[in-house]
């Protein structure tokens, strides 16, 4: 799924216009992103849960050389679908 996918949703549904579709998709997009840097989360009602978590700091190895490398701690975002998905597909 791409945001070009989501603006022809859009756009299909409510009868806009690419440009209005286009904006609403970043906007829609932006606050998702917002609401999981301010909660660590984001939930779609029968859809499923999207959550941020943190990784260690870890080894990891430079697949060209073999060298071993330092990977930094960060952060992730993992998805659990709701069971009506699960079932859906």
């Amino acid at each position: 799924m791409s945001k070009a996918f989501i603006s022809q949703v859009l756009q299909d549904s409510t009868g806009c216009t690419g440009v209005a579709a286009n904006r609403a998709a970043g906007d829609l997009i932006a606050a998702i992103v917002k609401e999981m840097k301010k909660s660590g989360g984001f939930t779609l009602p029968s859809f499923g849960t999207f959550t941020v978590r943190k990784t260690k700091a870890r080894k990891g190895m430079n697949p060209r050389t073999g060298e071993a490398v330092k990977i930094k701690a960060g952060k992730t975002v993992r998805f659990k679908a709701s069971p009506n998905l699960r079932k859906a597909v």
